[in-house]
């Protein structure tokens, strides 16, 4: 689907076919409309102009094979032209490397890259990815990191795998994430298991949050304390489910939250952050156990922090073996 010729400057309506029944709406049309800034994408959406067997939908809404999207005219902004991937960046997206084959590619995503360029981002990873390898005619994101979310991500090389890992994704089965959070405060040991729904929600000033309310989404996410230091605490922990922020704001509704989190510490924890020299989101992702859509092979990989999240994890007195 994603290989058809849209002239945006019309109304397109486009047949889903079974390769990508069960993508999101979101990624839908992020992967149709290349070039097409995410923020446009996101807006078209959020004002009802994307329909679905004529029908609204939301950004998370599930495609069906079948299904006819309408895709509004687009009125595209002047683009300049993508500035080329530095020396110093591909240097380093080809040390992050972990893992690759004839259908994948796992990134250990250094902090403060975004995945994707928009919003005010001109180069992400995967357009970094794009340039670096351009005899690669299909590279695609498979899931997101924040941009200050340091850690594992999964690069598709076939549309197949794509569409098989996502499906494992959606159905919230076959795949685990685990992570690293450094943690205001003592973890309690006996909490294990933090299931309180979630919903986005924008602020006056336009700032986008999620919040725990009854009326979210059902959210559910594992954690385990791994160590703890005068001040603060170490833990692992596995979204079950994969909403926005989840593990960010599930940390902090118990009274935790992730150290160096901007959006969700409050203004006495931002100082002492500041004061302590933590000036990076401490959220790791660290480990992805899947099988292999392509092999069958059961992949358990491991991305190890950087020097800079190890050196706080020791300042904070929470260091263990990884």
């Amino acid at each position: 689907m994603s290989n058809h010729e849209i002239d945006t400057g019309k109304v397109s309506l486009l047949t889903v076919t079974e390769a990508n029944a069960g993508q999101r709406v979101d990624n839908f049309l992020l992967s149709v409309l290349k070039g097409v800034p995410k923020t446009l994408v996101y807006r078209i959406i959020r004002k009802g102009e994307v329909r679905v067997n004529k029908g609204r939908v939301k950004a998370d809404s599930r495609l069906c094979d079948g299904d006819v999207v309408r895709v509004p005219p687009l009125r595209l902004p002047e683009k300049d032209e993508e500035p080329p991937v530095s020396a110093a960046l591909s240097n380093r997206l080809d040390d992050a490397i972990i893992y690759e084959d004839a259908g994948l590619i796992a990134v250990n995503k250094p902090h403060g890259l975004a995945v994707h360029g928009g919003s005010g981002v001109s180069l992400g990873l995967i357009e970094a990815l794009r340039q670096m390898r351009p005899g690669h005619s299909f590279l695609e994101l498979v899931h997101r990191l924040d941009r200050d979310t340091s850690g594992l991500i999964l690069v598709a090389k076939k549309r197949s795998v794509l569409t098989a890992l996502q499906k494992m994704l959606a159905n919230k089965a076959g795949i685990s994430k685990r992570y690293l959070a450094l943690l205001h405060g003592a973890w309690p040991v006996s909490v294990t298991d933090v299931k309180e729904p979630l919903l986005r929600v924008e602020r006056q000033s336009g700032e986008r949050m999620v919040i725990v309310s009854e009326e979210g989404k059902a959210s559910h996410t594992r954690m385990k304390l791994l160590a703890t230091g005068p001040e603060h605490s170490l833990i692992q922990a596995e979204p079950v489910t994969g909403r926005t922020h989840q593990i960010r704001v599930h940390c902090q509704y118990q009274g935790h939250p992730i150290v160096a989190d901007e959006k969700y510490c409050d203004k006495l924890q931002q100082d002492i952050d500041r004061r302590a020299g933590y000036r990076r989101l401490c959220l790791h992702a660290y480990q992805l156990s899947f099988r292999h859509p392509a092999t069958g092979e059961v992949l358990n990989l491991t991305a190890r922090p950087d020097s800079e999240f190890i050196a706080m994890l020791a300042k904070a007195g929470c260091s263990v073996e990884l």
